[in-house]
């Protein structure tokens, strides 16, 4: 060595290695010390804590002479951050656990793009249409580490994040949090879409047969030098890191199986790819060894990924024996062999091989259906239950809530069978001493919480029970039992005959009023209200529980009986009833109706008509709940039931409103529009506010079909739902002496309340009725003078087209009424394009173009089977195109534009060409042009490539233009059939899209 370089080592070896904290990046990036910065055994930074500062400070936006905020700039210093970042990864072996543990979603998202893009991977190409097996190794290995980060990227979103907890709330780092957050959820969306292609190419990946090499900092630094200094080193050599082709396609498999198995919740065939990508990296596993440099594979996750395989889809060659007990489990609470699940615990409590949060699990999921109502599962409950407590005993855990509450009322057969667990998950032989004495210990806790004696003599006359307990702990047990109660006398020897032991205790009032809460049978809560009262003449016993309500209008009644066992009959009977119609168990709301009825009949005529009242609330939702459903009418002698209510002018007889608004409403679903315009009393019009807006609604439909001039009907709803919809105002005076005007929402003005019209409404089916008043409330949206865009409607022309006091209505509740009704008729019936346009009027109004797009779709979908028919002309009209075309404007689909400009009925030349001027298109382009038949537009777009260069886009509308079908010589039966056939394909394509 010269002395002139060995001063310079000497002076480069005396500088500082650790530069100052807030300028350290600049330093790495003077002096190029980063390898040796890296080289440091714990380096300050960490390497990604390098790789967020490089990527931050690169992607820093720039300001300008007019202060205008710009991009990035691409500089030498920028592309040298970038280039560091890179060598960092690389320093970490681009090992994806590492990456994603340690750097946020956009952060790697930029690492991996800046990957591809040194990788000369080209830009605007779909990966998915690369050949893997011809790019150069490099470029190979960065498509796959970005698809592979992709996929994982998605199963690792769809895992339940704990929400970390926050600090004190700071505005900076709060908006800094929501931008990282939304950045997130757009590059998520962005993968999910993309998911497929990833899968695609990973796939095509397990096809490869060649090792592969990812970037090192050495084969980086050969990339970013001038073409001429490579020394002949070129990024198809062998320059980088070896990737062996078996530790390669172990981790695509590993990410492909859990790709698979989070999809498989949506579909459970994929269950299948996602156990064969499993079994897969077993085996390369096996091949590999456990101590490969780039295959990092977490096996006791992968152990249980295929664990769950075998559980969601066995084997179809498999025999039980070759099942796990996960497996058995599965199959048979699959098949509903409960059974067989109670013997497989039993005998897991001697092998200890299920896992106790898998066996609760299974509990809990027991529990759950016997909620819902299937009561043979109450039995299978206890018995799982009793198999749990039982492992939870042997290994030393308490007894748990569950097993005291189902134990509570302990019978023959429960016990039996606890003992028959017990006997069975012990083997006394091999046994261990504390083993034992948990067992002993609970079997006593048993005896010593019964009160029943016979229930006693059963366990301690039991085999386990004499060989667990010595003689002196059993007496104990004897002893203690005798100091609880000075009756009992327990024999130690096992008795054969129950006839001496002494009856058991009467059941308290607690145990009483518990039973009350539970019984639906209206005689068994007569006998135990009758018990109650005999057992203490002080309390109400309608207060017991919280959760028995009565209407008010109906509690003054029932509560001014004087008998008081009467008085908490009548009102548990019809709270009870009540409840049970809302949860639609409508046999027992009907027995329970039927005893109250039957017992104020005697007494009161008031609260006779009450009961007669809501009986006929209870059959109509009865009906509707059943036979109504499929379209059959109701009886007749419920439709003169339901007249008999309206017309009903008894005095003094309390009334709930909800029981007039569901007969109006019957009487419209089920066309009873006859007596509702013809036959309807005249003081019921005056008198019950939903009668009249019945007899409206009625009377618009029938005079529907008929001339504009007869439609009075139509004009008195319009002023109704106007004057509803109107606020009423007070003028107030100020402090300063100047009048304000003060405007209240729910105005006194009309027949009722909005909230009381919208609640009416959402118990109406019938589509015409429905129609009517969704096109009224579309005209009352679109009267105020600041639209802009108009929601269309079918029917709308029969309202009148102003208002004569604007400021008088409430426009904000008219527009968030038309939401809310057209979410409720597209519920009702999410097949009517009528419905479906209104609906994309609306997101097309407040700019949601990509939900507008969707729905207009749909709207002409669901009239032309899925576009295999023609749209009808009054679906898409010309105004619905127009809108069509200006959301893909504006989503900046361009050449999707300038095909729906043929669809109008004179095209749109000037927009068509215009848009297809754009180049910064987001829609598919030139694999769009296929679906063009106006060969003006193709001979447009061939210029237009023509005169951009743009060779291969050229060909292509050239090739769609020298199609015979749209030759102009043709028939015009045969263009029209190539129109068609473009329009049906192009719709479909963009319904997939959209959808």
């Amino acid at each position: 060595m010269s002395a002139e370089a060995a001063d310079r080592e000497a002076a480069t070896s005396s500088r500082p290695c650790t530069p100052p904290q807030t300028c350290w990046f600049e330093f790495l990036l003077e002096e190029s010390l980063l390898e040796k910065h890296l080289r440091k055994p714990c380096p300050d930074p960490a390497p990604v804590q390098l790789i967020v500062q490089f990527l931050e400070q690169a992607s820093k936006p720039s300001v300008n002479e007019q202060n205008q905020v710009q991009p990035p700039p691409d500089n030498k210093r920028n592309r040298i951050l970038k280039l560091l970042a890179l060598k960092v990864a690389a320093h970490l072996k681009w090992d994806l656990d590492i990456l994603e543990k340690s750097l946020s979603v956009p952060v790697l998202n930029m690492l991996l793009n800046e990957l591809l893009c040194i990788s000369k991977v080209p830009a605007g190409t779909k990966h998915v249409d690369m050949d893997l097996a011809t790019l150069p190794p490099t470029t190979a290995m960065a498509v796959l580490l970005y698809n592979r980060w992709a996929i994982r990227t998605i199963v690792q979103s769809s895992f339940p994040v704990k929400q970390a907890k926050p600090g004190p709330p700071q505005l900076s780092v709060m908006n800094q949090m929501q931008q990282e957050k939304e950045l997130t959820e757009n590059i998520l969306k962005v993968l999910k879409e993309q998911a497929a292609d990833s899968i695609l190419v990973l796939e095509a990946a397990l096809k490869l047969n060649k090792d592969l090499y990812v970037h090192t900092m050495r084969t980086l630094d050969l990339l970013a030098m001038e073409p001429g200094m490579v020394n002949g080193e070129t990024e198809s050599s062998t320059a980088g890191l070896k990737v062996k082709t078996e530790e390669m396609q172990c981790q695509v498999c590993y990410d492909l199986g859990a790709a698979y198995f989070q999809q498989g919740s949506t579909n459970s065939a994929v269950y299948e790819n996602a156990r064969e990508k499993f079994c897969r990296t077993k085996e390369l596993i096996a091949e590999i060894g456990s101590l490969s440099l780039h295959c990092t594979i977490d096996e006791k996750r992968l152990a249980g990924y295929c664990q769950a395989c075998d559980v969601l889809v066995p084997s179809s060659d498999s025999t039980s024996q070759q099942l796990t007990p996960y497996s058995q489990v599965h199959i048979c609470l699959r098949s509903g062999n409960y059974q067989e699940v109670i013997q497989i615990f039993i005998e897991d409590n001697l092998t200890l091989s299920l896992p106790v949060q898998f066996r609760q699990s299974v509990l809990r999921e027991l529990f759950q259906k016997a909620q819902q109502g299937n009561e043979a599962l109450d039995e299978i409950c206890f018995k799982v239950c009793a198999c749990n407590t039982v492992r939870d005993i042997l290994e030393g855990r308490t007894i748990s809530v569950q097993f005291n509450q189902l134990f509570l009322r302990p019978n023959k057969e429960k016990i039996d069978f606890l003992l028959e667990v017990c006997s069975r998950s012990i083997n006394l032989e091999k046994a261990s001493e504390s083993l034992k004495g948990n067992m002993a210990a609970f079997l006593k806790n048993v005896c010593l919480g019964l009160e029943d004696l016979q229930y006693v003599f059963m366990i301690s006359s039991h085999e386990l029970f004499i060989t667990l307990l010595k003689d002196e702990e059993r007496k104990l047990l004897v002893d203690q039992m005798r100091k609880r109660s000075p009756r009992v006398n327990l024999c130690i020897k096992p008795v054969t005959s129950f006839y001496d032991i002494p009856a058991s205790a009467s059941v308290n009032i607690g145990q009483l009023e518990h039973q009350l809460i539970l019984s639906v049978d209206p005689w068994r809560i007569r006998q135990i209200l009758i018990e109650l009262h005999g057992m203490t003449s002080e309390r109400q016993f309608w207060t017991v529980s919280n959760k028995w309500e009565v209407p008010s209008v109906y509690s003054g009644v029932i509560l001014g009986i004087k008998d008081n066992l009467t008085r908490d009959l009548v009102y548990i009977l019809m709270a009870k009833g009540l409840h049970c119609s809302t949860v639609k168990d409508f046999s027992h709301a009907k027995q329970l109706f039927a005893a109250c009825l039957e017992l104020v009949t005697e007494f009161s005529p008031k609260l006779r008509q009450v009961m007669l009242n809501e009986m006929l609330l209870l059959d109509i939702h009865t009906h509707e709940a059943g036979t109504g459903q499929a379209g059959e009418r109701p009886p007749s002698d419920l439709i003169s039931r339901v007249r008999g209510y309206l017309e009903m002018r008894l005095p003094d007889i309390p009334l709930r409103q909800v029981i007039a608004e569901e007969c109006v409403a019957f009487m419209l679903n089920w066309r009873e529009s006859e007596y509702l315009t013809l036959q309807v009393p005249a003081f019921l019009l005056q008198s019950n506010p939903y009668v009249k807006l019945g007899q409206l609604l009625a009377a618009t439909c029938k005079e529907l079909p008929g001339p504009k001039e007869s439609r009075r009907t139509a004009k008195d709803l319009w002023e109704v739902v106007v004057q509803i919809c109107s606020v009423s105002s007070q003028h107030k005076r100020g402090n300063d002496g100047r009048v304000s005007l003060i405007k209240q929402r729910e105005s006194t003005l009309g027949i009722m309340y909005r909230s009381e019209l919208l609640s009416f409404i959402k118990k109406l089916r019938e589509p015409l009725v429905l129609t009517i008043i969704l096109s009224l409330f579309v005209k009352l949206h679109n009267v105020r003078e600041d639209i802009v865009n108009d929601i269309t409607a079918e029917h709308i022309s029969i309202w009148p087209s102003s208002i004569p006091n604007l400021q008088s209505v409430d426009f904000e509740a008219v527009a968030i009424t038309v939401k809310e009704l057209v979410r409720y008729t597209l519920s009702i019936n999410p097949n009517n394009h009528s419905w479906l346009i209104i609906q994309a009027d609306i997101y097309f109004a407040t700019n949601q173009y990509s939900a507008a797009l969707h729905y207009y779709l749909q709207a002409g979908a669901v009239c032309s089977d899925f576009f295999n028919k023609a749209v009808p002309p009054d679906v898409y009209t010309d105004q619905v195109i127009k809108r069509m075309i200006k959301c893909c404007s504006l989503l900046n689909c361009h050449t999707q534009v300038a095909i729906l400009c043929q669809f109008l009925r004179e095209i749109d030349y000037k927009t068509a060409f215009k848009s297809l001027q754009e180049q910064n298109s987001h829609d598919a382009m030139d694999s769009y042009y296929d679906y063009i038949w106006d060969v003006t537009i193709l001979e447009y777009l061939t210029y237009l490539h023509h005169k951009r260069g743009e060779t291969d886009k050229r060909q292509i509308a050239i090739k769609a233009i020298g199609q015979t079908e749209l030759n102009a010589s043709n028939p015009e039966e045969v263009l029209q059939l190539a129109a068609q056939r473009r329009k049906k394909k192009f719709l479909q394509a963009m319904a997939k899209l959209y959808f």
